[in-house]
């Protein structure tokens, strides 16, 4: 029943001007077909230099905030202060289990 109900209801929808109104569709002059083909490569194009102005545009703000914005010399520490690793190393005498 129900997939009956659904192939009347996908009938109707397409019998409707609904679909054909959001149809995308070339027009049949030549003249305008190349016309809106250039338009739209035109379009195309426009949008490749900005997305790529943007992108330099990005990257070189990036770059300028780094050499600005970098951090300022420490000041002067206490001279009588060692900072440093370390790490304990056993004694070739020392067994290793206890």
């Amino acid at each position: 029943m129900s997939n009956a109900f659904f192939s009347d209801l996908h009938a109707r929808f397409d019998a409707s001007g609904v679909r054909a109104m959001f149809a995308p569709r070339k027009p049949r002059h030549p003249l305008l077909r190349l016309a809106l083909g250039l338009i739209g490569v035109a379009l195309l194009g426009v949008l490749l230099v900005l997305g790529l102005f943007v992108g330099a545009a990005m990257i070189l703000l990036g770059l300028a905030r780094r050499l600005l914005l970098r951090p300022r010399a420490t000041p002067a520490r206490d001279a009588h202060i060692v900072d440093a690793e370390y790490r304990v190393v056993r004694e070739r005498d020392e067994p290793l289990l206890r």
